[in-house]
C-alpha cells in the first residue's frame, strides 16, 4: 500500500457528495455499500481500500442500517463528528422527505400511481453496480485459501442456514485470530492519513462522555414528545417501540420487519396488512435504507390514531419519531466506538482477524446482492423479467468497461426503465 497521503475533501465537497448519495442510494445495503466503495475508494480516492474495509467490518457488527453507519464512519474520518453527522443525516434525509410526501399522497388519494415505474430501471443498474464492486473488492481481499473458505462459508451460513450476518462476521474474526500465523495474514497498515486524535486525552473518559451526549440527543426529543402529547398517544408509543427495535436490528431490515409487522399490524393496529405491504414496496423502490419503511408505519399509525391532534400533524410527528428512533442510535455506535476501532488498525495481532472479517463481509454482501438480483430479475418469484435481465447485463458491461461511471449509468437506466414501464410495456 502506498505511503502517499490520500486527498482530503473539503467540508463543502463532502457535503455535496453525501447529499447526492442520499438521492441515489438504491439497492439496500449491498447496493449502497457498492456505491460508497465505487465513489470513495475507486473514483475519488478519499479513503483507501484497507481503511474502507476496516470501517465496514465494524459497521457490519452493529445493530441498525449498516450502510448509513458506514457513511457516518467515513464522514467522521474526513471531518470529525460534524462530518459524521452530515454524512449520516444526508444519507437518509432525502428518502425520509420523499417517503413523507408519498405517504401523504397515499392517505389522501388512496394510491401512488407511477412511483414503481419511475424507479423500475434503477434496480437493474444497482444489481450491476453491486456485481462490479464485488469483483473489485474480492480481488483485493480474498487472498489465500482461508479467506476464500470464509467467504464461501459466509454465503452458506447467511443464505442457507439464515444465520444473522453479524454473528457470521464475528465468527470469522475469531477464526482469523486463531489462524493468525497463516502466511496470508496482512501486515501492519501504515499511518498514511489523518484521523480524529483522542490519544493522550483519556480515551475511555471521552467514550463515556460521548455515549452520554448521544444518548441524551437520542432520547430528549422523544421524552419531550411524550411529555407534550401524553405517553399513551400513538406517536409517543412509536418513539419508544422503535427505539427498542433499533437496539436489536441485527441482520438488516428484513430481520426486524417481521417483528414490526406483527406488532404494528396485529398488536397495536397502527395499519393494515395491505398497507404494510404497500409501504414495503415503496421502501424497496425509493432511495435510502430499506429500514426507512418504518417511517411509513409511523406515518400511518399517527394518521389512523391522531387523538386530539389533526391527522396530518399526528402522522408527521409519528414519522419524525419513528425515523429519529431508527437512525439516531447509529450516531451513538459510531462516535463512541470508532476511535477505538481505528486504534485496532495498528495492532499486529488483530490484522489477520480483520482480514478474515473482510473475507466474510465479501461473502455476506455477495449473498445480499444475489437476493437483490433474484428479486429484480424475477419480481414476485413468478417469472423472469427479460427487460430487467437485459438492463442488468448492459449496465454491468458499461460499468466494468471503465468508460461509464456508475452514477450516470444508474441515472440512464432509470430513464430507460421509466420509459419502458410507462409507455412500452403496457402495449405488450
Amino acid at each position: 500500500m502506498s505511503e502517499t497521503p490520500l486527498p482530503r475533501p473539503s467540508s463543502a465537497e463532502a457535503a455535496r457528495f453525501w447529499l447526492k448519495l442520499g438521492f441515489i442510494s438504491f439497492g439496500g445495503p449491498a447496493g449502497q455499500i457498492g456505491i460508497l466503495h465505487e465513489e470513495l475508494v475507486e473514483r475519488r480516492r478519499w479513503v483507501d481500500e484497507e481503511r474502507f474495509q476496516h470501517a465496514l467490518n465494524y459497521c457490519m457488527l452493529l445493530p441498525g442500517p449498516e450502510a448509513q453507519q458506514l457513511a457516518t464512519y467515513l464522514g467522521w474520518l474526513f471531518h470529525g463528528w460534524r462530518g459524521g453527522v452530515v454524512a449520516g443525516t444526508l444519507f437518509f434525509l432525502p428518502a425520509a422527505v420523499l417517503l413523507w410526501v408519498l405517504s401523504w399522497i397515499y392517505v389522501t388519494y388512496g394510491q401512488i400511481a407511477g412511483v414503481a415505474a419511475i424507479f423500475y430501471g434503477l434496480k437493474p443498474a444497482v444489481v450491476a453496480l453491486v456485481a462490479s464492486a464485488m469483483l473489485r473488492i474480492g480481488k483485493r481481499s480474498l487472498r489465500g485459501r482461508l479467506r476464500w473458505g470464509l467467504a464461501v462459508a459466509a454465503v452458506l451460513l447467511v443464505a442457507v442456514a439464515k444465520v444473522p450476518f453479524p454473528f457470521v462476521v464475528l465468527g470469522a474474526g475469531i477464526i482469523g485470530w486463531v489462524f493468525a500465523r497463516q502466511p496470508d495474514r496482512s501486515g501492519v497498515p501504515p499511518k498514511t492519513d489523518t484521523i480524529p486524535d483522542t490519544e493522550g486525552r483519556g480515551p475511555l473518559a471521552i467514550a463515556i462522555g460521548t455515549a452520554a451526549i448521544w444518548l441524551a440527543i437520542w432520547w430528549i426529543p422523544l421524552i419531550a414528545l411524550g411529555a407534550v402529547v401524553g405517553w399513551n398517544h400513538t406517536v409517543a408509543r412509536q418513539g419508544v417501540f422503535f427505539s427498542a427495535a433499533s437496539m436489536v436490528t441485527f441482520g438488516g431490515a428484513y430481520a426486524v420487519l417481521p417483528h414490526v409487522q406483527a406488532q404494528a399490524v396485529g398488536h397495536f393496529g397502527w395499519l393494515t396488512q395491505a398497507q404494510f405491504l404497500d409501504g414495503l414496496a415503496l421502501g424497496e423502490t425509493t432511495p435510502g435504507p430499506l429500514v426507512i419503511v418504518l417511517q411509513w408505519v409511523g406515518f400511518l399509525g399517527g394518521w389512523h390514531r391522531p387523538g386530539s391532534l389533526s391527522p396530518l400533524l399526528s402522522a408527521t410527528l409519528g414519522s419524525a419519531a419513528t425515523t429519529w428512533a431508527t437512525f439516531a442510535p447509529s450516531f451513538l455506535w459510531i462516535f463512541t466506538g470508532a476511535p477505538f476501532i481505528e486504534r485496532l488498525r495498528h495492532r499486529t495481532d488483530l490484522t489477520a482477524a480483520l482480514g478474515a472479517v473482510t473475507a466474510a463481509v465479501v461473502g455476506v454482501i455477495a449473498t445480499l446482492a444475489s437476493q437483490l438480483a433474484f428479486h429484480v430479475a424475477s419480481p414476485g418469484g413468478t417469472g423472469i423479467d427479460p427487460f430487467a435481465c437485459v438492463l442488468i447485463v448492459a449496465a454491468f458491461a458499461a460499468m466494468t468497461s471503465g468508460k461509464i461511471r456508475p452514477i450516470p449509468c444508474i441515472v440512464a437506466c432509470g430513464a430507460i426503465g421509466s420509459v419502458w414501464e410507462l409507455f412500452v410495456a403496457p402495449r405488450f
